[in-house]
């Protein structure tokens, strides 16, 4: 048999099996899939209103819809694993459609707000998120952004974070731009940042894996709360994101050089 008779007989072959396996999905599973699918487009509408939020100087409501669009994205991962949503929905490329979702809401919305707020210097808020846009486009387009590990490689663009923070903390303009470029930079630095959804990768011991959870969920509350009574503030809860943030980056580092062995 010739080689391309091989091929055609083989890319017949995969043809056949895939078609049998969408077969031997059932309907059930076939629109829970798409419903995942759904539900995850769902945080571009979101994002789609924080941009009008921030259109209006609507800031507090716009962070309500971004906190919204995080939601979504923390936990549609994990609803599509249950669901197998490759083998029910084969047609679909489930990561892009994440990550164009993600850049909307993690890149070009922080990044309208910093245009439309005054929390960097006039004359320089184009440059600042300029900043976050161009180097946002190169670490969603890195082959191994995420890497087999499951962490990200680069500060992961969390830019909407970055933004709450810097309007909570209510900083000088000038600080605030300083804070841009040294994250801007470390998009570009391998240190692999926690994928805090996959804890397997993070910690070995499950009580660790739990105390993490536990404090992202507590963290998530005290932003919330700190979010909710702005422009006041709460040295408590302003202490709890601020230990969070270096917690994380310090797992992060740890785990660039001494990886979890699975």
């Amino acid at each position: 048999m010739s080689k391309i008779s091989k091929e055609i007989r083989s890319s017949d072959d995969s043809e056949e099996m895939n078609s049998s396996e969408n077969q031997s999905v059932s309907f059930f599973r076939k629109i829970s899939a798409w419903m995942v699918h759904v539900f995850t487009a769902t945080g571009a509408v979101f994002s789609l209103l924080a941009l009008n939020e921030i259109y209006w100087w609507n800031f507090k409501l716009a962070f309500w819809y971004m906190a919204v669009a995080i939601f979504i994205d923390s936990i549609d991962g994990f609803m599509a694993r249950m669901v197998r949503i490759k083998e029910a929905v084969p047609g679909i490329d489930g990561a892009m459609l994440d990550n164009i979702i993600d850049y909307v809401n993690y890149v070009i919305v922080p990044a309208f707000f910093f245009i439309e707020s005054e929390l960097l210097p006039f004359g320089l808020r184009i440059v600042g998120a300029g900043i976050i846009a161009i180097t946002s486009s190169y670490q969603f387009s890195q082959i191994d952004a995420k890497t087999n590990d499951h962490f990200f490689k680069g500060f992961p663009s969390y830019w909407n974070i970055v933004a709450f923070y810097l309007f909570i903390w209510n900083q000088g303009t000038w600080f605030n731009l300083g804070i841009i470029i040294l994250l801007g930079i470390l998009v570009f630095v391998p240190i692999k940042y926690a994928y805090l959804s996959r804890p397997h990768f993070l910690f070995q011991n499950k009580h660790l894996r739990t105390f993490m959870l536990l404090f992202s969920l507590f963290w998530a509350f005290s932003a919330a709360y700190l979010l909710w009574i702005y422009p006041e503030s709460n040295v408590f809860f302003s202490f709890i994101t601020l230990i969070y943030i270096f917690v994380y980056f310090a797992l992060s580092l740890y785990r660039t050089f001494i990886p979890v062995k699975i």
